[in-house]
């Protein structure tokens, strides 16, 4: 079993496997289910999440009970059409399905924590965003998925992906890392270049604190699942032309934990400071749940 990101590369060097391989044995392992029982789960989590994002996207979208989030992603999926976006039609479906999940969580839809609900729209954005581009089977979207596991299984092991213990850098700065590895993977490149978007990504990342507005996985969260898939995309882009992070992925992994030790607790899903602290996010509290 490995443990750190160090290992995992290691293993996949020395037996000549895919990351997604070395995931998957140690699910074998560590569960006793047969290859294609592993598969069948996981196919499960990967139907929730393309059901999610197509609820985001229909119609006019779908609104949060309490009104603060809703639609957003409609209106990019709109703009995306117009053929008059900036950044790209591919990086903005990738956004654009993204904020859809993300709405769907904040709206009490079903979605698949990747690896919390609070990120969960990261994954999913990223992998089907790309998917018009890549043409993935559905075998390569589960092993995108194993690969995803695979570093967010070190993260939670090694640090953390709980907004609450270490800001929202573990929670979807974890998530983008985790998508940018897996993309990094379906496009083709090594086990190594995984390794680097997952640190050039997170690094991108590093400090994000957890400040929901009225406590509430809304604000900013939507849209920094936005962030966050987007940031996946261009670190995959990154490391699959040769570039390197300096720090070493473990190494990043564990300055997070450090900053996520070190974040006061008000930046810490508390919903007191940072956007949540404001004059707009006290009074949106305030409408939300009164005095």
């Amino acid at each position: 079993m490995f443990k750190s990101v160090k290992e995992l590369i290691s293993i996949c060097n020395k037996e000549q496997l895919a990351i997604y391989e070395v995931m998957l044995r140690q699910e074998m392992e560590v569960s006793g289910l047969t290859q294609e029982e592993v598969y069948a789960n996981m196919d499960k989590n990967l139907q929730t999440m393309e059901n999610a994002l197509d609820e985001g996207l229909q119609g006019e979208g779908v609104t949060s009970t309490t009104g603060l989030t809703g639609g957003d992603a409609v209106l990019l999926k709109r703009y995306i059409a117009t053929g008059r976006s900036l950044a790209g039609n591919t990086l903005l479906d990738v956004v654009s399905k993204a904020m859809a999940t993300n709405e769907v969580n904040a709206a009490m839809g079903k979605i698949c924590a990747t690896p919390t609900a609070g990120s969960a729209g990261v994954v999913p954005g990223v992998l089907f965003g790309l998917k018009p581009r890549m043409n993935p089977s559905r075998r390569d979207m589960l092993n995108f998925l194993l690969t995803a596991g695979a570093f967010g299984f070190v993260v939670a092991n090694n640090a953390s992906i709980s907004g609450a213990a270490g800001g929202c850098q573990a929670e979807v700065g974890s998530a983008a890392a985790m998508a940018a590895a897996a993309t990094v993977e379906l496009a083709g490149g090594t086990p190594q270049q995984s390794a680097e978007a997952f640190a050039i990504c997170l690094k991108n990342m590093l400090g994000l604190v957890c400040d929901p507005v009225a406590g509430l996985v809304e604000v900013p969260c939507v849209k920094r699942n936005a962030g966050g898939s987007s940031n996946a995309v261009v670190s995959a882009d990154m490391a699959l032309a040769g570039i390197t992070s300096r720090i070493p992925t473990d190494e990043v992994i564990q300055a997070m934990y450090r900053i996520g030790q070190t974040m006061p607790s008000a930046l810490r899903e508390t919903g007191r400071g940072g956007l949540a602290g404001t004059p707009t996010g006290q009074r949106l509290k305030q409408k939300i749940f009164g005095d």
